[in-house]
């Protein structure tokens, strides 16, 4: 069933992606910066589109109708919030190993 093959991949690569995520940070240190900035835009990006989206909904008081379920649809907006809940994995990782490591 592909379903079940595209729930296991998304649950695979929420674990795969930030363990590469560190992987390069420790073996180039500059790759540090690197996703710590895209976090940085990505929030930036995903809040804005959220902001903008609540905004228009509210102003046209459409606030109880399933217009809010159109910003799941945004390609942007997904994109941002997949990579803020990668990060957010791989600094949880960091941390924990730190924490482990230090005990």
């Amino acid at each position: 069933d592909e379903v079940i093959f595209v729930k296991i991949g998304l649950i695979a690569g929420s674990i795969v992606v930030p363990l590469c995520m560190i992987y390069v940070q420790y073996r180039w240190r500059q790759m540090r910066s690197v996703f710590n900035l895209l976090m940085v835009i990505c929030v930036i990006i995903f809040g804005d589109i959220a902001a903008i989206s609540l905004y228009q909904i509210i102003r046209d008081n459409a606030v109880f109708m399933t217009r809010i379920h159109g910003l799941f649809l945004n390609p942007l907006f997904m994109a941002t919030g997949a990579y803020v809940g990668l990060y957010t994995i791989y600094r949880l990782m960091l941390l924990s190993w730190k924490e482990w490591r230090d005990h």
